[in-house]
């Protein structure tokens, strides 16, 4: 039986305005694939790893040899990546995240020597770069209402994967006496579900940038399929101008004819197929560097992409070589180590800071570089502590410490940048300062990190990271005070023209 209710108009209505079970399946594959991607045992003991006797690399193959590289095709990779995801409409670039994580851990366990280790962080940079996929993935498929929701269920999915695995590894380690191998075992099998489970995902039909769909396109869509309702589809100048469109506006458009409405839907059809065939490359670049001189201009919102852009690197840094610090610190052949319960203990610290931080109310327009000064101070206070204190301990304590802080300040940075912006202009903010971040990363690597620059050893590495936050601090100290006696200063001129004014 025709009707509103029933036939392909209901369906594409439930489509457009988000309900039903169009987008709970295509979340609920994601995340299904984004926990089994990140349930990995191993990551947390990766350095003892390399360093033991399954590779037997020295600490200055690994630290200045091989773990540079991943910064280097993280940031070779981003970009291309970014824009392929978009282009590709994200399905193959998550498809191609799966397998080269697969490549990764298949090497891990089975690759020996410098070389093949360095080109296995090539991969695992591969794998991060299209990480980008997975989180843009689903605002494809679901209508933009839902988006907060289906944001926090695929995020939450993340940090549900990345505890089990954390907890699970050290378990493993610590009371049932497994092997490092045996985790990578786990971490590569767990890999392998989660790309099995994306060949399940829906291919979306469009994309935030090269295959976007207008709102006037999809009001057009819903009117046409509707029309064997008996709406006057002949009157949208979009839909006279398609070819063939002509011939089938002179059918009778009756609740009886589905005739009618065949032909309708095939000249919608040549008109769709017409406008994915001009996906304009050149175009899409221009908008996008109007959109992000446009993004920038904004002293605020360069406030804060300048600090998540600056901390980020800083953060990357840190955590990419924390493993190595505790390693000197105690090897791990010593005695046990709980790198796995660390790591766990700040995720879940820090999910529950980011979650406290969404009920503070103040005034981060006027007091927001002050508190990104102070906060970015306690991360290198955390860091020197880190670093200079050498009990494991303290060095623990200090790194939960330095992760809860960062995903606090990180979460409000994304709150003020994310606030007057559409997903496409925070996808191009987020996409650009995560750049700057490597660029960043980069540079530091190659000077202080690489043994092509200074090599350094791994705790004047950290002496560098603590003095490098210490340095973001004071600027945005500074900032933040010009702002405040600035904003001080014109309010009591507001004053004083009213006074005169009356």
């Amino acid at each position: 039986m025709a009707g509103p209710r029933g036939g392909r108009p209901a369906r594409l209505s439930a489509r457009a305005d988000g309900g039903g079970c169009c987008w709970a399946l295509p979340t609920l594959l994601l995340c299904a694939y984004g926990f089994f991607c990140s349930v990995r045992p191993s990551e947390p003991f990766l350095t003892p790893y390399l360093l033991g006797p399954y590779k037997n690399l020295s600490e200055t193959e690994v630290f200045n040899e091989i773990y540079p590289v991943w910064t280097y095709s993280y940031l070779a990779l981003l970009f291309p990546v970014f824009l392929a995801t978009d282009y590709l409409r994200y399905k193959p670039v998550v498809l191609l995240q799966g397998l080269s994580l697969i490549v990764t851990w298949f090497m891990l366990l089975y690759a020996q020597g410098l070389r093949a280790i360095q080109f296995l962080e090539f991969f695992y940079g591969m794998g991060t770069a299209t990480d980008i996929a997975y989180y843009s993935y689903i605002y494809s498929v679901v209508d933009v209402n839902l988006y907060q929701k289906v944001t926090s269920y695929c995020r939450s999915a993340t940090l549900v994967g990345y505890t089990v695995g954390s907890v699970s590894g050290q378990v493993l380690v610590s009371v049932a006496g497994w092997s490092l191998f045996s985790l990578n075992v786990i971490t590569l099998t767990s890999i392998s579900i989660a790309f099995g489970t994306a060949w399940f995902l829906p291919m979306p039909q469009k994309s935030l940038f090269f295959h976007h769909v207008s709102n006037q396109q999809l009001s057009l869509e819903i009117k046409v399929m509707d029309c064997k309702n008996g709406s006057a589809v002949q009157d949208h100048p979009n839909v006279q101008r398609a070819p063939g469109w002509e011939d089938e506006t002179k059918v009778p458009l009756n609740g009886e004819d589905h005739s009618a409405e065949k032909q309708v839907t095939c000249a919608l059809h040549k008109q769709k197929s017409m406008q994915k065939q001009k996906v304009d490359i050149v175009k899409v670049l221009k908008d996008l560097w109007q959109d992000f001189l446009q993004c920038y201009s904004s002293q605020n919102m360069l406030c804060w992409s300048v600090w998540w852009a600056l901390s980020t690197c800083g953060y990357f840094q840190v955590i990419n070589y924390a493993q190595g610090l505790w390693e000197m610190v105690l090897p791990s052949h010593s005695t046990d180590i709980y790198n796995g319960a660390v790591e766990a203990a700040s995720t879940l610290l820090g999910a529950v800071a980011v979650f406290a931080v969404g009920h503070i109310k103040t005034s981060w327009a006027m007091w927001g570089e002050v508190a990104l000064a102070m906060f970015s101070f306690l991360i290198a206070a955390a860091v020197y502590i880190m670093d200079t204190v050498r009990n494991i301990w303290v060095c623990y304590a200090s790194y939960v410490v330095f992760r809860i802080i960062y995903m606090l300040l990180i979460t409000i940075a994304t709150f003020q940048i994310a606030t007057n912006l559409s997903v496409e202009r925070y996808a191009l903010v987020f996409g650009v300062n995560t750049f700057i971040a490597l660029a960043l990363q980069t540079l530091l690597t190659l000077i202080v990190v690489d043994a092509s620059g200074l090599g350094l050893d791994i705790f004047t590495q950290f002496m560098i990271y603590a003095s490098y936050f210490a340095a973001i601090s004071v600027v945005f100290l500074v900032s933040g005070i010009y702002s405040i006696i600035k904003a001080y200063r014109r309010q009591e001129q507001r004053q004083s023209r009213s006074s005169e004014s009356q």
